[in-house]
């Protein structure tokens, strides 16, 4: 099922499968923002990331020594959510713990994920509550991919990532997924940072101690524009699939990270995981703006 928001500029639908954004489109020119999907390039769209964001070691974790499973990214973007509230502009969407999550995370969780469309800007919720009894660890993010380039005419390296203040961007380097512990410098006292296919040959550049807060994706040979702000976000990917055929860039803030590389350790010792005292919710949200 897809539910449609739309107001007189702008539509976007998002589907029951993930609660997952597939299509963001101005309707003056039929302007597609959000990756359509490819199985040959990537299925997906936007994504949420729960109860883990990246990768585990054996795609396993322990709990008080129990061996679990989880596959990257974790299982909330495979999954149907069940439909809470809509109005024309406003969508609610919940995921409720269940037997099949319990087998890959066992506890008692509701996941509310909200959209609000107003005129060019999409604001994205989510809100993480513990029902358990115990300490809930877990990590939660964004995937969203946009098209690129916006205009057909134009190639991927006619784009490029502007931040509001210079940078300086050292990537935090991954193999197979995981981290594996060295850096590299992508910017250096600069606010652009250029698309090229080759700063994707070595998977997502993983961001730690994210300072930005918000981020175009520009050309200067189009007007066309996707803003995204992401304030309170400790980690930030940006990942395109490694393939020329890959007009896509991904604009992702996350509230955890992939883990190191080595044997599967205690969920709790994994970076980025955040401890939810039982009863209590977290609250986080985006925005995506375009133009």
């Amino acid at each position: 099922m897809i539910h449609t928001l739309r107001n007189s500029e702008f539509e976007v639908k998002v589907k029951a499968k993930g609660a997952e954004v597939c299509s963001f489109r101005r309707l003056s020119d039929n302007t597609e923002y959000i990756w359509q999907g490819d199985a040959k390039v990537w299925p997906r769209h936007a994504p949420v990331l729960f109860p883990i964001v990246g990768r585990l070691p054996e795609h396993k974790y322990f709990l008080n020594g129990k061996s679990y499973h989880l596959p990257q990214h974790g299982f909330a973007r495979d999954m149907i959510f069940t439909h809470v509230e809509t109005t024309d502009d406003t969508l609610t969407m919940e995921l409720h713990w269940s037997d099949i999550t319990l087998a890959h995370y066992p506890f008692h969780f509701r996941l509310l994920v909200s959209y609000a469309l107003d005129n060019n800007t999409l604001q994205v919720d989510y809100r993480v509550m513990n029902l358990d009894d115990k300490e809930m660890p877990f990590s939660i993010g964004a995937h969203p991919g946009f098209n690129c380039p916006l205009k057909p005419e134009n190639k991927f390296e006619d784009y490029y990532l502007e931040f509001d203040e210079d940078q300086d961007l050292d990537r935090h380097l991954l193999h197979d997924g995981l981290l594996i512990g060295e850096t590299e410098t992508v910017l250096k006292r600069d606010k652009k940072l250029a698309l090229t296919r080759e700063l994707f040959k070595q998977d997502a550049i993983v961001l730690k101690e994210n300072k930005a807060q918000t981020m175009r994706l520009k050309s200067d040979a189009d007007d066309r524009q996707v803003e995204i702000k992401f304030q309170g976000f400790p980690y930030l990917g940006i990942w395109s699939p490694p393939k020329p055929e890959a007009n896509l860039v991904c604009l992702e803030p996350w509230h955890g990270v992939a883990s190191n590389t080595g044997e599967p350790t205690e969920i709790t010792d994994k970076e980025g995981i955040m401890r939810l005292p039982s009863g209590h919710k977290f609250e986080c949200s985006y925005q995506i703006s375009v133009s």
